[in-house]
């Protein structure tokens, strides 16, 4: 198993840290959120489908990061939302139909997070469906090893389902339906900061493919997902140079307008002091 960088550690501290506070304070003492969180980290075929997912995608197509640090941002992203709509009293779609527990919407978005760009192992174009693909039998295999009596068949499938949803559905190019699934939508677009752009800014004598995305996530300063004023989540998008409203209009929008979570939400987006715009 290939070493992990120091950016790829501090997230997921910030994981453990967020889970376990989720499972202290919100799953009413349903740890399964926290006992998926350690076997997932240690998981060697996870680890390198996302080392290889980002090979593919700096090394062979020259596009950003997509692999361990960006899935591990996604999946923080996501379940920060998840915890602020619990303290909104807002009810994930597995609470809504009840079909599931909000910990069996932690673990869905937890799984779907950490594999949704697992597809970027074998190509660009439709990796959302080999990331299906990909991820069923982990998945499976998962839940089946944390919850291996017959009793909860239900749950697997549920949360199995759930999870599958957010990976098909996180490029919007399929639609969906859950909160949940939204909510991987989202935390996706929302990893644009400078981070993100792994290769070396360089001027080229014509444009490559990837070369704006590349810009524009070197624009964004940070993403800061908190209680909204009006609504129970905020976005704010805070950027150097307005190349990075890229970003925000071509990447995070269409799929915040694609999520079943756009109504839960504000979005702000500026740059420097000159005051927040408000898209949403």
């Amino acid at each position: 198993m290939e070493s992990k960088s120091p950016k790829e550690i501090q997230v997921e501290e910030k994981i453990t840290d967020l889970v376990t506070k989720i499972v202290d304070d919100q799953t009413f003492g349903d740890d399964l959120p926290l006992r998926l969180w350690n076997h997932l980290q240690n998981n060697q075929e996870i680890d390198a489908i996302q080392n290889y997912a980002n090979i593919v995608s700096i090394g062979r197509l020259g596009l950003n990061d997509h692999g361990p640090v960006h899935m591990k941002i996604v999946c923080r992203n996501a379940l920060k939302m998840l915890f602020l709509l619990h303290e909104a009293s807002v009810e994930t779609s597995l609470e809504k139909e009840k079909s599931g527990t909000y910990a069996d919407s932690v673990c869905a978005v937890m799984l779907a997070s950490l594999l949704h760009d697992s597809g970027m192992t074998i190509s660009r174009k439709d990796h959302e469906l080999y990331s299906s693909i990909i991820s069923y039998s982990i998945i499976n295999d998962t839940l089946t090893q944390l919850m291996p009596e017959d009793k909860n068949i239900i749950r697997r499938t549920v949360i199995r389902s759930i999870a599958m949803e957010g990976i098909i559905g996180h490029m919007a190019t399929h639609p969906i339906h859950s909160i949940e699934a939204g909510l991987i939508l989202i935390a996706d677009g929302c990893d644009m900061t400078k981070g993100r752009a792994r290769i070396p800014l360089e001027i080229h004598s014509k444009p490559a493919e990837g070369d704006i995305h590349k810009y524009s996530a070197n624009s964004i300063e940070k993403v800061k997902i908190e209680h909204g004023y009006e609504r129970p989540l905020k976005i704010e998008i805070h950027m150097k140079t307005e190349v990075g409203f890229f970003q925000v209009e071509e990447v995070l929008i269409p799929k915040i307008q694609s999520s079943p979570a756009k109504s839960l939400l504000e979005l702000y987006a500026g740059v420097g002091g000159e005051g927040m715009k408000r898209y949403m």
